[in-house]
C-alpha cells in the first residue's frame, strides 16, 4: 500500500504520446456512463416525439384485429404459435426504427467520448479482480465516492424536477379513471415528454461535469515518473550513452574519409589554424568540391596531411570562416564564392605553370 502511493505521488510528469496510445491499446479510456446515459434518454425522448403516434397506431391495429377476431382464432398448438408469430412480427415493425435509434445512440454514446478500441485486456484473469483488500480499497476510493454524490445529485435532482412538474398535475392525475382512454393517452405522451426533456436538460450538465471528472482521473491515472520517462526515452530513442558512442564512432569514420581525401585536393584554404577547408578543382568539373573540412584539432590535422602530401595551404581567414560555414563535405561551393575561390585556385594553377617551366 505504502509503496503504491509512493508510486502514485511519484507520477508528476505528463504522459507522452506513446503512454496515451498504451491505454487506449489495452482499452483504458475515458469512459462516463452519464454520457452514454444522456444519448440514451435523449434518443428516448425523440423516439417517443417522433414515432409515438406511428407505433401507437401500428399496436392498435394489430390488437384491436386480434380482439375483433378472436372468436376465429384457432387454439391448437400450431395456431397459438403462429399467432405469437405474428403478433411478434408486427410489434417488431411498429417498434423498429425507435429501437435502432436507441442502439445508434447507445454506440454514439461511446464513440463520442473515444475512438473505437478492440482489446482483450479486460478479459484477462488479474488476482486484483478478486483480493479482498483491492476490493476495499475499490470500494472507498476517490472513484466510489464520487459515484455515491453522483447518484445522490442525481436522485435528489430528478425528484425535485417530477415533483414540480407532477404537483400541478395532481387534480388531473386523480381524475385518470374517469378518462376516455384516448385522452388518457394523450395526456400520459404529454406529461412523459415534459418530463423527459426536463431529464434530458438536467443530465447533460451532469454528463458534461462527469466526463471532466472522468477525464482528469484518467489523465492524471496516466501521469509518469521521471524514471518512466527516461526508460520510455531508452526504448523507443535508445540508450544516450550507446547513440553517443555510435555518434563518435560515425564521426571517427567520416574524419577518417576527409583524411584520405586531403592528399586529392587541390588546395586547402585556412584560418589559419581554426578552420581549415579542402577544395578539389579539376578541369571539366562544375565547381569546386569540398573534400574534407574541419576546426581546431581536425583543421590542424588537415594542414598537416595537406603539407605531406605536398597540397597549397592557402591562409585567407575571411574565405575559410565563409566555406567552413556555407558548404558540407562532398559538396560544390556555394556561388557567391565562385570568384575568391577561382583566384585562389587560378593563383595555384599560375605558379604550378611556373614551376613547371622551371
Amino acid at each position: 500500500m505504502a509503496e503504491s502511493e509512493q508510486d502514485a505521488s511519484d507520477r508528476t510528469e505528463d504522459p507522452t504520446q506513446r503512454r496515451l496510445d498504451q491505454a487506449l491499446e489495452r482499452g483504458d479510456v475515458v469512459k462516463s456512463q452519464e454520457v452514454n446515459a444522456w444519448f440514451v434518454i435523449a434518443a428516448a425522448t425523440l423516439a417517443l416525439l417522433a414515432f409515438s403516434n406511428s407505433m401507437g397506431s401500428g399496436l392498435t391495429s394489430t390488437f384491436r384485429g386480434l380482439i375483433a377476431n378472436s372468436y376465429a382464432i384457432p387454439v391448437d398448438g400450431g395456431g397459438v404459435l403462429r399467432l405469437f408469430q405474428q403478433l411478434g412480427l408486427e410489434i417488431m415493425a411498429a417498434v423498429a426504427i425507435p429501437f435502432l435509434l436507441l442502439m445508434l445512440a447507445a454506440i454514439a454514446g461511446n464513440m463520442i467520448q473515444h475512438r473505437l478500441v478492440w482489446s482483450t485486456e479486460g478479459l484477462r484473469p488479474s488476482l486484483s479482480k478478486i483480493s479482498p483488500a483491492a476490493g476495499f480499497k475499490r470500494l472507498f476510493s476517490k472513484q466510489a465516492v464520487a459515484n455515491f454524490v453522483k447518484g445522490l445529485l442525481k436522485l435528489g435532482l430528478l425528484g425535485a424536477i417530477m415533483a414540480s412538474l407532477l404537483w400541478p398535475q395532481r387534480y388531473r392525475l386523480e381524475s385518470v379513471i374517469g378518462m376516455d382512454p384516448l385522452a388518457v393517452a394523450v395526456l400520459s405522451k404529454t406529461l412523459s415528454l415534459e418530463l423527459m426533456g426536463a431529464v434530458v436538460a438536467v443530465l447533460a450538465l451532469i454528463a458534461a461535469a462527469d466526463y471532466l471528472f472522468q477525464y482528469r482521473t484518467w489523465y492524471e491515472k496516466q501521469k509518469m515518473s521521471l524514471k518512466e520517462i527516461r526508460d520510455e526515452f531508452k526504448e523507443t530513442d535508445g540508450d544516450p550513452k550507446i547513440k553517443a558512442k555510435i555518434r563518435q564512432l560515425r564521426q571517427s569514420r567520416v574524419r577518417k574519409r576527409m583524411m584520405a581525401a586531403v592528399p586529392t585536393a587541390t588546395v586547402v584554404i585556412t584560418n589559419p589554424t581554426h578552420f581549415a577547408v579542402a577544395l578539389k578543382y579539376d578541369r571539366g568539373m562544375a565547381a569546386p568540391v569540398c573534400v574534407a573540412k574541419g576546426q581546431d584539432n581536425i583543421a590542424l590535422k588537415i594542414r598537416e596531411v595537406a603539407k605531406q602530401n605536398n597540397v597549397p595551404v592557402v591562409e585567407n581567414p575571411p574565405l575559410a570562416r565563409a566555406l567552413h560555414a556555407t558548404v558540407e563535405v562532398d559538396q560544390e561551393i556555394n556561388p557567391e564564392h565562385y570568384k575568391a575561390v577561382a583566384e585562389v585556385i587560378g593563383h595555384i594553377m599560375r605558379l604550378n605553370r611556373s614551376m613547371a617551366q622551371q
